[in-house]
């Protein structure tokens, strides 16, 4: 079985070297799915005209009817065995070997019975219908449709030949049907040759959509979270969910501009793309949900799309790995990088709105109060509101500041969060 398994992978490659692995595979499930409904068919058909026969009840006494009802009933075990092989595992790998079978256990066992008989009986209506059901049903790997035909007229000319047999009376056989046979096969063949390169033609362009989608479906993802882009996918309306309980992060570079003097364009682009960069990644190492960069701010959320009871906690882990991140990077004009970061918790808006360039964005005081203690916090620290410092006392380090005047807000206690307590730390270890 693997020698043919290698003969024909062989075949394949020389007649189409450019095919690829997934058409391989397509075409091959496509084959299996039509020789189980081609195998039904057969069965049905042949167990319709046995049952007619002995319903009819024409078995004379030569035995005639006998021998072919032997016949008949071989050919429908076989195809039934076929059946049973094509539902096995061999018979998934290999279903070429189904097709041949099938088709010589059509052709080849009259022919055998032909010969047992004495005589040569070419079943012109039989092949050709044979032929052209292949030609129809199965229209792929039209070297199975040759190796088919080819196998039968061998038997027939071989065996005939060297057993001398004569043409049986009725076989209605003229030499001028070798013609027919040849121009039918041919273009059976072509057929099923032309109608192979069109698939695959189909398959590739089909291949190249998906390929072009599955970007398109990338770059959308890059912009909005998963579970937005199925809404926007399969509702035609404005995207808008409120959310009781989430944790907003807003991270700023301390005098980016000043940092930057200097520095050519790109160059600042890259320092930029390199630290936000490292940013997303500790964003997908927490689970959260990057919202926007403005120039030097980087925006992060957790508990939304998908609600999650531990979003504070990841969005204190993130800013404390930030934090070190940060400080990794080699300092600017002999500068070294600082990061103010701001944090709340509580209730928002989020959704997308817009027809062009939309993002996934978040509004409420909520929101307001996490910009607001970045943008009044300490270079290099982490500042919280009150609310997160009840949240987060028993398990994190936090400084109390004590009451600061926040623009839009008056006086506010706020606390700096300074790290994980140790047994937070060995707990998370264990």
């Amino acid at each position: 079985m693997k020698t043919f398994q290698t003969l024909w992978t062989g075949l394949s490659v020389a007649l189409f070297p450019k095919r690829a692995e997934a058409y391989e595979r397509w075409q091959q499930k496509f084959l299996r799915r039509r020789l189980g409904l081609t195998l039904q068919i057969a069965i049905a058909a042949y167990s319709t005209f046995i049952a007619l026969r002995l319903a009819m009840g024409q078995l004379d006494a030569n035995g005639q009817d006998t021998a072919w009802l032997t016949m008949a009933g071989t050919a429908t075990l076989s195809l039934i065995a076929l059946w049973f092989f094509h539902r096995s595992t061999p018979g998934t790998y290999y279903p070429a070997i189904t097709f041949l079978g099938a088709s010589w256990s059509i052709t080849l066992i009259e022919q055998i019975w032909a010969t047992w008989r004495g005589v040569a009986f070419p079943g012109v209506f039989a092949w050709t219908l044979v032929f052209l059901s292949q030609a129809t049903l199965m229209p792929v790997r039209w070297p199975l449709h040759l190796a088919s035909q080819l196998g039968l007229f061998a038997y027939y000319f071989i065996v005939n030949k060297v057993a001398n047999l004569t043409q049986a009376a009725d076989s209605g056989w003229d030499e001028t049907l070798w013609l027919y046979f040849f121009w039918f096969c041919t273009i059976c063949n072509l057929t099923v040759l032309l109608h192979e390169r069109l698939q695959y033609a189909e398959f590739q362009a089909r291949q190249e959509l998906e390929q072009e989608r599955a970007k398109s479906e990338q770059l959308l993802l890059n912009i909005l979270p998963e579970a937005i882009v199925q809404q926007l996918k399969n509702e035609h309306r404005t995207i808008a969910e409120h959310f009781s309980e989430v944790s907003v992060l807003f991270a700023d570079i301390v005098g980016f501009t000043e940092l930057s003097y200097g520095i050519p364009p790109n160059g600042l682009v890259e320092v930029l793309n390199q630290i936000f960069s490292e940013f997303d990644h500790l964003a997908e190492k927490h689970n959260l949900e990057k919202i926007k960069t403005i120039g030097d701010s980087y925006m992060v959320v957790g508990g939304l799309p998908l609600e999650r009871s531990d979003h504070l906690e990841a969005i204190a882990d993130m800013a404390l790995d930030m934090q070190a991140a940060i400080a990794r990077f080699p300092p600017i004009n002999q500068r070294p990088l600082q990061m103010r970061i701001g944090i709340n918790t509580g209730p928002v808006v989020a959704g997308v709105i817009g027809i062009k360039k939309f993002i996934y964005d978040l509004w409420g005081d909520t929101v307001n109060t996490a910009s607001r203690m970045e943008s009044h916090g300490v270079p290099g620290a982490i500042q919280v509101t009150e609310s997160v410092y009840h949240r987060l006392k028993l398990r994190y380090d936090l400084q109390d500041r004590g009451e600061i005047e926040v623009k839009g807000k008056g006086k506010m206690h706020v606390y700096l969060l300074k790290g994980k307590k140790l047994e937070a730390v060995k707990t998370a270890r264990v």
